[in-house]
């Protein structure tokens, strides 16, 4: 009975430890240059169950670097906010994209792209 004992305080010890690596970590970036004009994208074909994510600006050591849009599994309910950034004085800090509930009055600028499906000829359905 004692060594069952030991094996359920290493498992509760050793879960506790594990707990941390849960949490949520964000990084904020904050520059004092502006980003570039926005990049014009052209949106692949339409895939069902995804949802296309629009590309972004991002900071890398020194200068911005232009993030393609990409295509990510949809999540049903849900609207994607993309990245952006925001001046705040004299400096520009990224906010980073994330899924949202869809909110009245946000706008077309948010949320999933949405095409008319096309058959394997390319006519729409």
């Amino acid at each position: 009975m004692k060594p069952f004992k030991a094996l359920i305080a290493t498992g509760l010890l050793l879960g506790s430890l594990s707990a941390p690596a849960f949490a949520r970590v964000e990084v904020s970036v904050v520059i004092g240059v502006p980003p570039p004009v926005q990049m014009v994208e052209v949106v692949p074909v339409a895939r069902p169950g995804y949802a296309w994510v629009p590309g972004y600006w991002a900071w890398h050591l020194d200068r911005h670097i232009w993030i393609r849009g990409q295509w990510v599994v949809e999540r049903p309910g849900y609207v994607w906010v993309p990245d952006r950034w925001v001046q705040s004085g004299p400096r520009w800090q990224l906010h980073r994209g994330y899924w949202d509930r869809p909110k009245p009055g946000r706008g077309h600028a948010y949320g999933q792209v949405k095409h008319p499906r096309r058959d394997q000829r390319g006519r729409r359905d």
